[in-house]
């Protein structure tokens, strides 16, 4: 078959066109650019689209504390598509199960909560990384093989994965480094609640105890010369982790702005 306008589509000549995305959010950590991100909570398409022209760096999609599971991931990575900011998926837990599923809807960077010990992050990183390597089960047409049109992907989809790990728990905190120094391991991520929890002061993310063990915490990272993020509605306490070396950073949740802003109109009408 000859085309009457020219050489045919390269679709058309059963070539595998399609390139291994590529995952701007790794890159950015390796060379250790800050990443100002927003933590996302809401389980609809249209709230992430307003959010993803807003100028931030990443959008964390939280299925661990909200109602989303792969399928709605899977949209929300869509939605984000067409736009610069880097999508971040956090698991409900560090399940292969479910880290297999959410890596074959196309995320590239998985934040696993509440990793306390190395064999824990060992099988984090596995659970993103076919055999040998790992455990991740082998599916050729999914999101994130374009349905089978990335040539290689198999061989090349960990070069474009990020695992970050959540430390929330004073376990975590005594076996960080070697947490941290896992092979595989991109970045370490701070939870305050749970660490205030850990601590003994629940519903008290800014303890001055909690604040000073995580900027210790990323003093040791920076150490190390392994990425720190984390979240806070605590802005003084963020800046303080921002210059004590913290490179990706969560500065507010967006059901929490839009409570703010839905406040702050009514206070100004009472």
């Amino acid at each position: 078959m000859t085309s009457p306008t020219g050489p045919k589509p390269a679709f058309l000549q059963g070539q595998n066109i399609m390139e291994l995305p590529h995952n701007g959010f790794k890159a950015a950590l390796s060379e250790k650019r800050r990443q100002i991100g927003l933590w996302s909570s809401f389980s609809d398409p249209d709230v992430y689209e307003l959010l993803a022209g807003c100028g931030y760096d990443w959008m964390m999609f939280d299925t661990e504390h909200s109602t989303a599971g792969p399928q709605e991931v899977a949209a929300f990575l869509r939605t984000l598509a067409p736009y610069p900011v880097n999508p971040i998926v956090r698991p409900g837990w560090n399940n292969p199960v479910e880290i297999k599923k959410l890596l074959d809807a196309g995320a590239q960077t998985l934040l696993i909560p509440y990793i306390q010990s190395v064999s824990e992050a060992r099988d984090a990183v596995a659970s993103t990384r076919y055999a040998p390597e790992g455990m991740r089960g082998v599916a050729g047409i999914t999101r994130a093989t374009r349905y089978g049109a990335v040539k290689g992907y198999a061989k090349t989809a960990a070069s474009e994965i990020c695992v970050l790990l959540q430390v929330e728990t004073r376990e975590a905190l005594a076996h960080l480094d070697d947490i941290a120094q896992v092979p595989g391991v991109d970045g370490i991520f701070f939870g305050p609640s749970d660490l205030a929890a850990s601590f003994g002061y629940p519903g008290e993310p800014s303890h001055p105890e909690v604040c000073a063990a995580i900027l210790d915490g990323i003093r040791h990272l920076n150490k190390i010369n392994v990425p720190a993020g984390i979240l806070s509605l605590d802005q003084e306490f963020l800046q303080e982790a921002a210059d004590t070396g913290a490179v990706f950073i969560a500065v507010d949740v967006d059901s929490a702005l839009l409570r703010q802003a839905a406040l702050t109109r009514r206070a100004t009408w009472a």
